[in-house]
């Protein structure tokens, strides 16, 4: 089902008819969605900069054995170096937990199932936001929500996850990444959307 949005069309709050185009629109840019055999990272590139902020919603499960849950992380513009910081609150089971990180290769932003470790066809789900991603003044602030709920065991995972990417460089590329390297599986699908600059 679609949705109808209103634009303020003035300083004097008249509104133009459905249809016309939004303040802070969501637009399709792309999407990802993993074959058999699973990969092990996914890669938006040549990011259109005419948007205000990025969004990625996705659903995964990790290819990792001998774990239950794994975490997600996201990297800019293929930077793999040790040039960002994060932290995050989350409850597992009935224990809640919150940490951070400095200079690490990649920013968390969720907890996904893995393979062997989780029950069957378990797949987690997160909402990410790039904030200012083509803003050259400023480090790149990254937030989630994210997290996954398995009937067959007793430790689903929800969080709220934030970070930073100390670069002022315009992002053009995001690679999202399980922290521990081993990829995603087979249906695992990631959207990336734009958010469109106010009264474009």
């Amino acid at each position: 089902m679609g949705s109808i949005s209103l634009k303020t069309k003035s300083k004097s709050n008249n509104l133009t008819a459905p249809g016309d185009v939004d303040l802070g629109a969501m637009i399709p840019i792309a999407t990802s969605t993993v074959g058999a055999g699973g990969v092990a990272t996914v890669t938006f590139s040549d990011i259109p900069q005419n948007y205000e902020h990025l969004q990625i919603r996705f659903i995964s499960r990790n290819t990792r054995g001998s774990n239950t849950l794994d975490a997600i992380g996201i990297r800019a513009n293929a930077d793999s170096a040790n040039n960002y910081a994060n932290h995050r609150i989350y409850g597992a089971g009935a224990t809640v937990t919150g940490t951070g990180e400095i200079t690490v290769n990649r920013i968390t932003i969720s907890h996904a199932p893995a393979s062997t470790g989780a029950g069957a066809n378990a797949f987690g789900s997160g909402i990410v936001d790039i904030l200012d991603y083509k803003n050259t003044n400023k480090n790149k602030t990254i937030k989630s929500l994210g997290g996954y709920d398995d009937s067959t065991q007793s430790n689903g995972i929800v969080g709220l996850y934030s970070g930073v990417w100390l670069s002022t460089t315009a992002i053009n590329s995001l690679t999202i990444v399980s922290t521990d390297g081993t990829g995603f599986s087979q249906y695992s699908s990631f959207a990336l959307y734009g958010i469109k600059i106010a009264g474009a």
